[in-house]
C-alpha cells in the first residue's frame, strides 16, 4: 500500500472515531419537580458526577447541560430533599422527595405554592400521616403538640365541637382568636358562629361549630400552618389569627392503587377511683349531719322540688298500698333505718350503668390513578359510634373525589367535590344561664350522663332487684335518668356539599392564569325531643298538691283572674322544639402568577389577583307545646302557652338571616439573588359589608414586607469539605393584617327590629318597631402590626434540625364597648377603642438520634412561650365576668385574665367570709353585678396556657415503628368545679373534700372548708346562697392549669416486601395505639378533674382514654 493511501486510510479511521465519540456525548435537558405534587423545584443543584460541569434548574425547574457523555452520571441536590443520582439521558424527569429530617421544599399557603427557599415566612408543615391520631375523627385535634405556638385545648370531646385553638395566642378582646381553615384553597366557613368561651359551654350549638367536621381524616394529606404576617398576608383580613391550610390527597401519574383503612376503637369508661367523689357511706354520713341540722324533714323533703333517697322514703311512708292493704313502709325507726341502711350500702356506679362499653368503627375506601394527562382520586368513608354514653350515637358518611387534567401544554384543569352527612344523637339540653344576682352559671334539666355521674349521690339506685327503673324527684316530678334519657334528646342532622373547579392556562413561559369557582353549603336540622313522660314536660304539670302547686315556678298563673290559682300550659303531650340552620357560600378568585430568572441569577415571582365572596345564613327555630309523641305526634296545646307568651313578650318562633358580601384584590412580589437573598413584598385592599359604611371604615389595606438570607448558598460555604453546619437561613418579615371582628358586630347601617312591647295583659298587646343598634359607619377592621425574625438550622448533614422564631405584635383598632351619654338612645356603643401588645418565642427541635440499617431512633422537642397584655380598654366588666371560668378582658392584664374574691377565713360558726368591694369581711354582702369597684379582687392569671409543646419519639426496628408521643401545656389557671352550696338535697353527691369540712367551733383555725349549714341559719341570713357562690369562685377554689399528657403510645408493623409481592399488596400494616392515656403531672387540687375539659354539663363530654385497632391495606 502506498504511503497517500495509508495517509488516506488513516485519516478516514480518525474522522470515523471522532464523529463515534462525538456520537457518545449529547445535550442533556431535563425537569425537577416535586414527587408529592409535580411542582418544580427551582435552584435544584445539577451536577455531572467526578466533574466540575454543572448547573441550576431555572424558575420552570428545568435545566439543560451540553456535550454530557451518555455513559455519566448526574447527582441533584436541594435542601430539603433526598438526593439523586441518574444516569444521562435526553428529556430527564426527576422526581424528588422530601427528606423527612429537613425543612419541607414547598409552602402551601392555600392561594399558591411557594418555594421553601424563596418564602420568608412562619410556617409549619405537619405531614397527615404523622399527626393523624386514629380513632379520632376530628382531624383538628391532631395538630395539638405539632407545630410550635399552636394551642390545641380540647374543652369537649364530643363529635362536631371545635376544639379551643390558638395560633400565637389571642388576637382580639372579644372576637374568636380562631384560625382561618383553608381547604384545598378555598376557606371554610362554620355552619354557625360559635365564639371561643361558648365552645366550651356544653350548649347544643357545639355540635356544629367545627367547619371541618365533615373531612376523613383518611383524605387529608398534609396541614401547612401559616403563622406570622408574611405567611397570612396574602389573606388580610381574614388571617389576623393564623390560617391553617388543608391539602387532601391527589391521584398519582403513573400510580394506581386502591386502599382500605380500618379502625376499631374501644373506649375506657370512667371509673370513681378517679375523682374525689364520696361513695354512699361518706354520703350517708352527710345526709345524717343535715337532718340534724334541719334539713331531709318530713314535712320539707317529702314536696320538696328534688329529693333522692329520704324523699324516696317519706313519700314511701306517705303512700298507701290497697293490694297490700298497708302503706310501702312502715314508718317505724326500724323501717327507716333498714331503708336508709341499704341505701348506706349500695355505692351505685353512675358511670358503669350510664356509659357503653363498645366498639366505634371507621372505614375508609379510595381509588387513585393517574397518567400524564390525567389524575383522579376518589374515597368513601363511614364512622360508626354507638355511643360512649347512653343517648349518644353518631353515624358519618363521607365522599371525596378529585380529578385533574392536562388538556394540553398550556391548559389545565382541576375538579373537586366532597359531600358528608352526619346523624347524631345527644342528650336533651337548654342553654346555659347567668345569674349575675346569685353569681351562678346554671342550667335547667340537665342530664349529661358525665356530669350526672359525677353529681348524683351514690346511695340512689337506677333500678331494683327486678330490673324495674326507681323514680326520685326532680323538678316536682318523677325522675330516672336512664328513663329521662330515652326520653329527652336532640336528634342532628348535618349535611355539608362543597364543588370547586380550577382552570390554569400559560399562554407563554413563565406566566400562568388561573380561575377558581366554588360554592359551599352546609345545611342543619336540630330537633330537641321532649316526649310526653320525660321529667321536663311532666315538671309543667306537677301540682299534687297544693303545696307543689304553689311552689312550681313551671306553672303558670292568669293575671287576667284575680285570685286566680296556678294552672299548667301543657296539659298533654312534650315539646318539640326544631332548629334549623343552613349556610350558602361562593367563592370566585381569578390569579396570575409570573416567574422568571435572568441568567439563573436574579429570579423573580409575582402574583396578584382578585377574590369575590357571598356567605349567606340563615336560621329558624320553632317550639311546638302539646306534641303527643304517644298519639302519633298529633298537637294538644293550650291558648294559655300563648297568653303567657305575649305577657313575656317571647316568641314561639324566629327567623333570621345574614349576608356577608366581601371583595379584594392582593398583589405579592418577590425577587432573589442566586437563591441567596430574598425580598418579598404582599399588599391586599378588602371591603366587607359587615363594617361601618364609610370608604375609610368599610375598605382596609393590609400588607407585608420580608427578607430571608440562604446562608448554605453562599460560595465560601462550599469550601467547607466537613461542615458541621449543613444548612442555614436567616429571615425577618413586618406585617399589617386584619380581623373583622366579633361576629355579633354588624351594625353598618341602623338596626331596626319590630317587638311586642310588654303589657300587663294579653289582650292589649300590639307591634312597635324599636331601634336595636344606631349607625356605627366608622366602626372598622380590628388591626395588627407584627415583627417577625426566625432562623432555620441544619447540622452534622442535617441529623440535627433547629428552626426558631422570635415575634412581637401589636394589636390596634380592636372593637369593645364604651359607654356614651346616651344621645341616639343607645349607652353603650361598639368602637375600636381598645389594644394589646403581644409577644412570644417558638422552638422545634428534630434530631436523628440513631439510623442504622434496621433501626432509627428519631426525637422531636416543640416548645412555645406566648405573653400578652391589654393595653387600653375601656369596657365595663363587672364581678361575675371577671371571676367566671373563661376568664375576661381588663386593661393591664392578659385577654382572658381570671380573678377571684379574696377569701377571709371561716367565721366561728363555720360560714365562708370574704372582702367585699368596699374593702370590708363579709359574708354575704357581695354585689356580683359590681363594674366600677373592682381593685379588690385578686388576679390569678390567664385562662389560656402560655407555654405550649410536645416531645416525641419514634423508633423503628425493621418493620416495627414504635412511636411514644407527649404533650405539654402550661401558665394558665383554672377554676374548681363549684360543688359547694348553701342548701343540698340528697340528690347531691359531695367531694371527699367535706371530710375536712367545719365540724364544730375551732375548726375555722385548720381548714379552709365552710361548714354545711343548718336549715336555720340558712333561714336567719339573708342571701347565705351568695355567700357559698362566691366560695365557689374564691382564692381557694384555684388551681394550676398545667399538665403533661401522654397523648399517644402506638407500635404498627408492616409486612415485608416479600410477603406483599406474595399476595400482590401493596401494604398491609397493622397498628394500635394508646390516646389520651394519662396525666404525667398535673396540679393534685384537681382531683380528677381534667385540666383541658370544662365540666358545664350540656352535651360535653371530656377526651376519653381509648384503644384503636388499624388496619391498613393497598392493593
Amino acid at each position: 500500500m502506498s504511503k497517500k493511501s495509508l495517509l488516506l486510510f488513516y485519516l478516514c479511521m480518525f474522522l470515523a472515531c471522532t464523529e463515534w465519540i462525538q456520537a457518545q456525548n449529547t445535550d442533556v435537558s431535563g425537569i425537577v419537580v416535586y414527587a408529592e405534587d409535580g411542582e418544580p423545584v427551582i435552584g435544584a443543584n445539577v451536577q455531572v458526577k467526578g466533574t466540575q460541569q454543572g448547573t441550576i434548574t431555572d424558575i420552570d425547574g428545568k435545566f439543560l447541560l451540553k456535550g454530557i457523555s451518555l455513559s455519566a452520571k448526574l447527582h441533584i441536590t436541594y435542601v430539603g430533599l433526598k438526593p439523586q443520582e441518574v444516569k444521562a439521558k435526553p428529556n430527564l424527569r426527576i422526581a424528588m422527595e422530601s427528606d423527612a429530617q429537613m425543612l419541607e421544599g414547598v409552602v402551601v399557603t392555600g392561594m399558591s405554592k411557594v418555594d421553601k427557599r424563596l418564602f420568608t415566612g412562619a410556617a409549619d408543615k405537619v405531614d397527615a400521616s404523622k399527626a393523624r391520631i386514629d380513632g379520632m375523627p376530628d382531624i383538628s385535634r391532631s395538630l395539638e403538640g405539632r407545630s410550635a405556638g399552636v394551642s390545641v385545648q380540647n374543652v369537649s370531646g364530643t363529635f362536631g365541637t371545635a376544639p379551643k385553638i390558638r395560633v400565637r395566642g389571642a388576637t382580639s378582646i372579644y372576637g374568636n382568636s380562631k384560625p382561618l381553615w383553608v381547604v384545598d384553597g378555598v376557606i371554610m366557613e362554620d355552619a354557625v358562629d360559635v365564639s371561643t368561651d361558648d365552645l366550651s359551654s356544653g350548649d347544643a350549638v357545639t355540635l356544629i361549630s367545627s367547619a371541618i367536621s365533615g373531612l376523613s381524616a383518611d383524605d387529608i394529606e398534609s396541614f401547612q400552618i401559616l403563622k406570622d404576617g408574611s405567611a397570612t398576608s396574602i389573606y388580610g383580613a381574614r388571617a389576623m389569627a393564623g390560617v391553617v391550610v388543608i391539602t387532601t390527597k391527589r391521584g398519582q401519574a403513573g400510580l394506581s392503587s386502591i386502599n382500605y383503612t380500618g379502625e376499631l376503637t374501644y373506649r375506657m369508661v370512667p371509673h370513681y377511683s378517679e375523682f374525689n367523689i364520696m361513695n354512699s357511706q361518706e354520703q350517708m354520713d352527710v345526709y345524717k349531719e343535715m337532718e340534724d341540722k334541719g334539713w331531709l324533714l318530713f314535712s320539707e323533703t317529702a314536696r320538696a322540688a328534688n329529693s333522692g333517697v329520704y324523699g324516696k322514703m317519706y313519700q314511701m311512708i306517705n303512700t298507701y298500698d290497697p293490694n297490700t292493704d298497708s302503706y310501702q313502709l312502715d314508718n317505724t325507726l326500724e323501717a327507716r333505718y333498714a331503708y336508709l341502711e341499704k341505701a348506706e350500702m349500695r355505692n351505685t356506679d353512675w358511670f358503669n350503668i350510664l356509659f357503653n362499653q363498645n366498639i366505634v368503627q371507621t372505614h375508609s375506601v379510595s381509588i387513585s390513578t393517574g397518567s400524564e394527562k390525567a389524575r383522579m382520586y376518589a374515597s368513601l368513608s363511614l364512622y360508626n359510634d354507638p355511643g360512649w354514653t347512653k343517648a349518644s350515637s353518631v353515624n358519618r358518611y363521607t365522599a371525596n373525589m378529585n380529578a385533574s387534567f392536562n388538556l394540553s401544554d398550556k391548559l389545565s384543569a382541576l375538579i373537586l367535590g366532597s359531600g358528608s352527612y352526619r346523624k347524631q344523637v345527644a342528650p336533651g339540653t337548654l342553654s346555659q344561664q347567668l345569674d349575675v344576682v346569685n353569681g351562678q352559671v346554671k342550667r335547667d334539666f340537665d342530664i349529661n350522663p358525665y356530669s350526672y355521674a359525677l353529681n348524683t349521690s351514690r346511695t340512689l339506685q337506677c333500678t331494683d332487684e327486678n330490673g324495674k327503673e326507681v323514680y326520685y324527684t326532680r323538678n316536682y316530678a318523677d325522675f330516672n335518668i336512664l328513663h329521662e334519657l330515652d326520653n329527652n334528646y336532640i336528634d342532628l342532622n348535618v349535611a355539608d356539599l362543597k364543588f370547586q373547579g380550577e382552570l390554569k392556562w400559560r399562554p407563554v413561559k413563565g406566566l400562568e392564569l388561573s380561575g377558581l369557582a366554588a360554592i359551599k353549603y352546609s345545611t342543619t336540622g336540630q330537633e330537641h325531643n321532649i316526649k310526653d313522660h320525660s321529667n321536663q314536660a311532666e315538671s309543667y304539670r306537677a301540682m299534687g298538691d297544693a303545696t307543689i302547686r304553689d311552689s312550681n315556678p313551671l306553672l303558670y298563673t292568669d293575671p287576667d283572674l284575680i285570685n286566680s290559682l296556678p294552672i299548667t300550659i301543657l296539659p298533654e303531650g312534650g315539646i318539640y322544639t326544631r332548629t334549623d340552620y343552613s349556610m350558602r357560600g361562593i367563592d370566585i378568585r381569578a390569579t396570575a402568577t409570573y416567574n422568571t430568572s435572568i441568567n439563573n441569577t436574579h429570579i423573580l415571582n409575582f402574583f396578584g389577583g382578585f377574590e369575590n365572596n357571598s356567605i349567606d345564613r340563615t336560621r329558624s327555630w320553632f317550639r311546638g307545646w302539646g306534641y303527643q309523641y304517644d298519639k302519633g305526634g298529633t298537637p294538644f296545646y293550650d291558648y294559655n302557652v300563648f297568653k303567657q307568651g305575649k305577657e313575656e313578650n317571647t316568641n314561639y318562633y324566629t327567623n333570621e338571616a345574614a349576608n356577608t358580601r366581601s371583595v379584594a384584590f392582593f398583589v405579592m412580589g418577590t425577587y432573589s439573588y442566586e437563591g441567596k437573598y430574598t425580598l418579598t413584598g404582599t399588599g391586599r385592599y378588602e371591603g366587607t359589608n359587615r363594617l361601618g359604611k364609610s370608604r375609610s371604615a368599610r375598605w382596609l389595606p393590609t400588607w407585608n414586607i420580608a427578607g430571608a438570607w440562604n446562608v448554605h448558598e453562599e460560595k465560601f460555604y462550599s469550601n467547607f469539605s466537613h461542615p458541621v453546619l449543613s444548612h442555614a437561613t436567616l429571615k425577618a418579615s413586618y406585617s399589617l393584617t386584619a380581623d373583622r371582628g366579633p361576629a355579633f358586630v354588624t351594625n353598618s347601617q341602623t338596626i331596626l327590629n319590630s317587638y311586642s312591647p310588654w303589657r300587663p295583659s294579653a289582650s292589649v298587646t300590639e307591634s312597635g318597631m324599636r331601634i336595636t343598634e344606631l349607625e356605627n359607619s366608622e366602626l372598622t377592621y380590628e388591626k395588627k402590626h407584627e415583627f417577625n425574625v426566625g432562623v432555620d438550622l441544619g447540622f452534622l448533614h442535617n441529623r440535627i434540625n433547629l428552626a426558631a422564631d422570635y415575634y412581637r405584635r401589636n394589636n390596634f383598632d380592636l372593637i369593645g364597648v364604651i359607654n356614651t351619654q346616651g344621645a341616639g338612645g343607645t349607652i353603650a356603643k361598639y368602637a375600636n377603642i381598645a389594644s394589646m401588645r403581644s409577644s412570644g418565642i417558638e422552638l422545634t427541635l428534630s434530631t436523628q438520634n440513631i439510623k442504622k440499617k434496621g433501626f432509627s431512633w428519631n426525637t422531636d422537642f416543640i416548645f412555645s412561650k406566648t405573653k400578652n397584655e391589654i393595653t387600653d380598654l375601656k369596657s365595663h366588666a363587672n364581678v361575675l365576668d371577671l371571676i367566671s371560668g373563661n376568664g375576661f378582658g381588663r386593661e393591664g392584664y392578659p385577654v382572658r385574665a381570671l380573678f377571684s374574691i379574696p377569701f377571709a377565713g371561716l367565721t366561728e360558726d363555720g360560714l365562708p367570709t370574704f372582702i367585699n368591694q368596699d374593702g370590708q369581711r363579709t359574708i354575704s354582702t357581695l354585689n356580683f353585678q359590681e363594674y366600677e369597684k373592682l381593685g379588690f379582687l385578686k388576679y390569678e392569671g390567664p385562662t389560656d396556657p402560655t407555654i405550649t409543646g410536645s416531645f416525641g419519639n419514634i423508633l423503628t426496628y425493621k418493620n416495627f415503628k414504635l412511636n411514644v408521643f407527649l404533650t405539654y401545656s402550661f401558665g394558665n389557671v383554672i377554676r374548681l368545679d363549684p360543688v359547694f352550696s348553701s342548701a343540698y338535697s340528697d340528690l347531691d353527691a359531695m367531694p371527699k373534700e367535706f371530710k375536712n369540712r367545719w365540724m364544730k367551733a375551732g375548726d375555722e383555725n385548720t381548714t379552709n372548708i365552710p361548714t354545711i349549714v343548718s336549715y336555720r341559719m340558712n333561714q336567719q341570713y339573708a342571701y347565705l346562697n351568695m355567700a357559698y357562690n362566691a366560695y365557689n369562685y374564691s382564692d381557694v377554689r384555684i388551681a394550676d392549669g398545667g399538665f403533661i399528657r401522654l397523648k399517644e403510645i402506638s407500635l404498627s408493623y408492616d409486612l415485608p416486601a416479600k410477603v406483599l409481592n406474595f399476595f400482590r399488596l401493596n401494604k398491609l400494616q397493622f397498628k394500635i395505639q394508646a390516646t389520651n392515656l394519662f396525666l404525667l403531672y398535673a396540679d393534685s387540687k384537681l382531683n380528677g378533674q381534667d385540666p383541658e375539659f370544662f365540666r358545664s354539663g350540656g352535651v360535653s363530654t371530656p377526651v376519653p382514654r381509648q384503644f384503636t385497632f388499624t388496619i391498613r391495606l393497598g392493593l
